[in-house]
């Protein structure tokens, strides 16, 4: 099933003619981090992913690969990822071009997921107003699916680094169909969750808590 999801999902991404189902095996989910312009840390929690992803394969059926990729927003290869990962303490931008790009990949049912590992915020909230000038960034209500597709997270994202002390927030964009196409995590720092324990001293259940929530990002992008 996992595969033949992702081969009908990668069609309606590149907008291509249909493969038949026996004429080729479509490969393992693939994720990737953006790599964008303006400064910030893209490469940060530099393990985050693939902690994440060795999670998804032990969890669940989703057959996702072992390791990242890393893709610009300009790129071709922009169109056969499922998920798209984000993250960075400082400045992000987009060009006019990344910014077109990436509204095309999310329309076409791409799925972005935001997680600012602290600093972010005042800049990616500009940038994403390039991406959907029509659209608002809300916050996405506790009885989404995105909380409970896998794991039960009813009150909302789980708090996992200190930051300003505030509390944990999901906002999102949803096409026009209701679909949400992107998530931005904030004020809770999924990314250090994933990481090795050693790296932020996490406590087992923070790291758990950091990899079940993902888990449900990554099983909602990969579903709808």
């Amino acid at each position: 099933m996992a595969r033949l999801y992702v081969s009908v999902l990668l069609v309606g991404l590149l907008g291509g003619p249909a493969v038949p189902a026996l004429a080729q095996e479509a490969p393992a989910i693939s994720v990737a981090r953006v790599q964008y312009q303006g400064g910030g840390d893209w490469y940060s929690d530099e393990e985050s992913l693939v902690e994440l992803l060795a999670f998804v394969r032990e969890q669940t059926m989703l057959d996702v690969g072992t390791e990242e990729d890393v893709v610009e927003l300009t790129s071709d290869k922009l169109f056969n990822y499922s998920y798209l990962y984000l993250t960075g303490h400082g400045n992000v931008t987009f060009s006019a071009k990344e910014a077109q790009r990436l509204r095309r990949y999310l329309q076409r049912g791409g799925f972005l997921h935001i997680d600012d590992n602290y600093g972010l915020d005042e800049y990616i909230r500009e940038e994403l107003q390039k991406v959907f000038p029509e659209k608002d960034l809300v916050e996405v209500p506790y009885d989404h699916p995105i909380y409970s597709v896998r794991y039960d997270f009813s009150e909302g994202p789980p708090k996992i680094h200190e930051h300003d002390g505030e509390a944990a927030q999901g906002y999102g964009i949803f096409d026009d169909h209701g679909r949400l196409m992107v998530f931005y995590t904030h004020e809770t720092d999924l990314g250090d969750g994933w990481e090795p324990a050693a790296v932020h001293n996490n406590s087992p259940e923070k790291r758990r808590a950091a990899l079940r929530m993902g888990t449900n990002i990554l099983t909602y992008a990969m579903t709808h």
